[in-house]
């Protein structure tokens, strides 16, 4: 008799794997913004975008620079939407010139 053809065998493994998967999910540690500054910084520096996490406390949009570094900012400051749509616009570029223009040091494709 093969150990899968009991029912109760085969129920109990799948909640136990199911269990042990959601787990360990749950306990993934995010990366969050512990302070944000308001300092305006030069959208010439700034590589990529991205919000912060639902599960932070403090709620900031993240710039990654063209060295890699990750500066946390506001999310409403008014600066931060010229600076998001340069981002858009360097992207496109570098895109169609396959990354290999001068101006996309530092941007990495999507």
């Amino acid at each position: 008799m093969a150990l899968w053809s009991e029912p109760k065998i085969f129920l109990c493994s799948f909640i136990f794997i199911t269990f042990c998967c959601s787990l360990s999910v749950s306990q993934m540690p995010i990366d969050c913004c512990l302070s944000t500054k308001n300092k305006r910084i030069d959208k010439k520096l700034v590589a990529d975008y991205r919000e912060q996490a639902k599960g932070c406390s403090l709620p900031a949009m993240i710039l990654v620079t063209r060295r890699g570094r990750e500066l946390c900012t506001p999310p409403n400051e008014p600066w931060l939407q010229e600076v998001m749509k340069h981002v858009d616009r360097l992207k496109k570029l570098c895109k169609k010139k396959n990354y290999q223009h001068t101006r996309c040091f530092g941007v990495k494709p999507e």
